[in-house]
C-alpha cells in the first residue's frame, strides 16, 4: 500500500479524537474503502475509549456496514474537554472551523525577526558580552504582534503529508525502569565515583595532573595539575579564594589569588562539580596556587549535526493541566494551528515536564487547583493531547509537579498513568534524556536545577530573565544538577545519569516558566516557557511566567522560531 495512506487514517482519526495502534492502522489501510471502515471503527469503538486496537477493527468490519450517504450521525465523534453543556457541534471539532472561530474571536500569530543570541520575550533581544554567544541562527523576538491576523487553516488533518518511514527518534539515557538506588550511603559514593570517573576523563588531558595522595607526598615547589570535584569553596581574610578539591583518593587544598585573572571564574563554581587546575605548589608542598581553571565544558570547536531534510520539532513544556491558570485558550489556538500549512513540517513534539498542576507541590496549592484529584488531572492532560495531530510523534519527560519521586533522575511515568496517557503512544521517557531526531540529539531535562544554579551565580551570569544563560553553565560543567544537598534533590544510582557524556546539539528545559534562549559554543539552548498563567503563588514569589509559546526548531538547520499563542 502507499506509505501515505497509513499516515493519512491515523491523521483522520486524530480529528476524530483518536489514536490507534499500528496494526489496527494496517488493517483500515487494507480494506477496500479505507475511509468507510475508519468510519466504521470509529463509530463502534466505546464512548470512553481514547484508542482503537486491532480487535476493534475486527468489530466494526465485521459487524457493522458502511453508513449510508447522507447519514448524519456524528460516528463518535465526541469533545473530550468541554462539559456536556458546553459541548460544541461536530462541525466545530473539525481543525479547520475551531481554528476560524478562534481566529474571529481573536487568535493571533506573530511576526518574528532575527536575533543572534538569547531572547526574553520583548521586543528587543537580550543582550550581552559573552563571546562563546555564536551567530548565524535565526530565531524569534515573540512578543512582536501582528494584530488581528486569522491563523491559517487546513480543512482537515488529513492534509498533512508527512512520511513516517523517512522519521528517525531514539531515546538515550533512559532510566526508567533501571534504578539500582535504596539511599544507602554507599550508593551516593557509588553516585559520586561515576560522576567524578566521568568528568575527570574529559578533563585529564589538559594538565599534568597528579591525584591529592601523590600531591601530599611531593616535597614541594615546581609545577603540578589536579582533577577532582568541588568540596568547599571559602574566602580568605586576604580575599583570596580557597578552593579544596576531592578525588577518590583524598582532598587538596587549591589558592585562588584575588589579582589573577581566573579570579572571576570562581564565581561560577558550585559544589560537587569537577574541574580541573594548574599551577604551582607552595614550598613546603602543602597547597598549590592555581595559574588555570577548567571546566569539563563544549568543545569551542564543536559542530552541531542536522537533519539531512526539512523536518521541524515543536519545544514545549509545563502544561500545568489542573491548575485554575492553565490556558486553555492558548493551548487550542496551538493545537488548531498545528494542523494548518504552517505547521505542516512539524513531525515531532517534545515536552520538557510538568504536564499537569499536581497535588501538594507548594504551600496552599489546592485553593488554586481546577482539578483536585492527580489521575483526573492526567485524564484531562491526555484529553488534551488528542487534539494534537495524529502524525506527530510525541516525546514526554516528568518534572517536579508529576506524579514521579521529586528526586532526580526522575524516572518516567507508572503504568498507570502510563495508561491514562495513551494519546498518540507518545513517548515517556526519564528526566534527563537525551532525545535523537534524525541525527540531532537534544538533551531534555525539566529544570529543577536552574533555580539553585541562578540562587548561587551572580546575576550576570544567571537569571531568571535570560534562563539560557544559566543553562550555559550547565553546558560548561557537562552535568545537568551538580550540586547536592541543597535545593535540587538527586537520588544516587549505579550511574550518574545527570551527566552529559557527550555534548548534545540542543539543550530543551523549562521549569522556571521564563521564555529564553541562545547559542553557547553551537549548543543551542532553549528553555520553552510554559502554558499556565501567573498563579496567588508565583505572585508572592514574584515569577511573571511567559506563557502560550511554541518554539519550533527547524532540524535540518537548527534556525528556531518562536509563535506566541496567548
Amino acid at each position: 500500500m502507499p506509505l501515505e495512506e497509513p499516515a493519512r487514517l491515523a491523521q483522520e482519526l486524530a480529528s476524530h479524537g483518536y489514536t490507534a495502534d499500528r496494526e489496527a492502522i494496517t488493517l483500515l489501510a487494507g480494506a477496500d474503502n479505507p475511509a468507510e471502515a475508519l468510519l466504521l471503527a470509529v463509530e463502534a469503538t466505546p464512548e470512553d475509549a481514547l484508542k482503537l486496537t486491532a480487535a476493534d477493527v475486527h468489530d466494526a468490519l465485521e459487524t457493522r456496514s458502511p453508513a449510508a450517504p447522507g447519514d448524519d450521525s456524528d460516528h463518535g465523534r465526541r469533545d473530550p474537554i468541554s462539559s456536556d453543556e458546553n459541548r460544541e457541534t461536530d462541525d466545530d471539532h473539525a481543525p479547520a472551523a475551531k481554528a476560524a472561530k478562534r481566529a474571529a474571536s481573536g487568535a493571533k500569530t506573530s511576526v518574528e525577526s532575527s536575533t543572534d543570541e538569547g531572547s526574553a520575550p520583548s521586543t528587543e533581544p537580550s543582550t550581552g558580552d559573552d563571546p562563546s554567544v555564536s551567530t548565524g541562527t535565526t530565531m524569534s523576538k515573540p512578543a512582536i504582534d501582528r494584530g488581528d491576523v486569522p491563523v491559517e487553516t487546513k480543512g482537515s488533518a488529513s492534509g498533512r503529508s508527512a512520511d513516517p518511514a523517512l522519521r528517525s527518534l531514539e531515546i538515550g539515557n533512559n532510566m526508567t525502569g533501571r534504578s539500582t538506588g535504596t539511599g544507602e550511603y554507599g550508593d551516593f559514593v557509588t553516585t559520586f565515583r561515576d560522576r567524578y570517573k566521568r568528568l575527570a576523563g574529559k578533563l585529564r588531558g589538559r594538565i599534568n595532573h597528579r591525584n591529592a595522595t601523590a600531591l601530599e607526598a611531593s616535597p614541594g615547589g615546581g609545577d603540578a595539575g589536579m582533577v577532582g570535584m568541588v568540596s568547599d569553596i571559602r574566602s580568605t581574610t586576604s580575599g583570596h579564594w580557597l578552593i579544596e578539591l576531592e578525588d577518590t583518593t583524598g582532598v587538596f587544598p587549591c589558592l585562588v589569588m584575588k589579582d589573577k585573572a581566573i579570579a572571576g571564574l570562581v564565581d561560577e563554581l558550585l559544589y560537587d562539580e569537577v574541574i580541573a587546575v594548574d599551577g604551582t605548589l607552595s614550598d613546603d608542598g602543602s597547597i598549590m596556587f592555581v595559574d588555570d581553571l577548567y571546566f569539563p565544558d563544549v568543545p569551542r570547536t564543536y559542530e552541531p549535526s542536522t537533519a539531512d531534510r526539512h523536518v521541524q520539532a515543536a519545544l514545549i513544556s509545563d502544561v500545568h493541566v489542573g491548575s485554575q491558570e492553565f490556558m486553555a485558550d492558548a493551548w487550542n489556538r496551538f493545537t488548531d494551528w498545528l494542523h494548518t500549512e504552517d505547521a505542516a513540517n512539524i513531525e515531532y513534539l517534545l515536552i520538557a515536564g510538568d504536564m499537569v498542576e499536581g497535588v501538594g507541590v507548594y504551600p496552599d496549592q489546592d485553593e488554586e487547583l481546577d482539578i483536585i484529584d492527580i489521575f483526573d488531572q492526567y485524564e484531562r492532560f491526555s484529553e488534551y493531547l488528542k487534539q494534537v495531530p495524529g502524525d506527530i510523534e510525541i516525546v514526554m519527560i516528568p518534572g517536579n509537579h508529576d506524579a514521579v519521586r521529586l528526586a532526580e533522575p526522575q524516572p518516567g511515568f507508572d503504568e498507570e498513568l502510563r495508561d491514562i496517557m495513551t494519546a498518540h503512544d507518545a513517548r515517556i521517557v526519564s528526566n534527563p534524556a537525551v532525545v535523537t531526531i534524525e541525527g540531532v540529539s537534544i538533551l531534555m531535562y525539566h529544570g529543577v536545577s536552574l533555580d539553585e544554579v541562578i540562587a548561587e551565580l551572580p546575576e550576570e551570569k544567571a537569571n531568571y530573565d535570560e534562563p539560557h544563560k544559566a543553562m550555559y553553565q550547565l553546558l560548561k560543567k557537562r552535568h545537568v544538577a551538580p550540586q547536592f544537598g541543597s535545593h535540587t534533590r538527586l537520588a544516587p544510582e549505579e550511574k550518574d545519569y545527570l551527566v552529559m557524556d557527550e555534548v548534545p546539539d540542543v539543550f530543551h528545559t523549562g521549569h522556571v516558566h521564563k521564555l529564553g534562549w541562545g547559542k553557547y559554543r553551537n549548543v543551542l539552548a532553549v528553555n520553552s516557557g510554559c502554558w499556565q498563567a501567573q498563579t496567588d503563588f508565583q505572585k508572592s514569589v514574584n515569577i511573571d511566567p511567559d506563557a502560550g509559546f511554541a518554539p519550533v526548531l527547524d532540524l535540518d538547520t537548527l534556525d528556531m522560531t518562536v509563535h506566541k499563542f496567548s
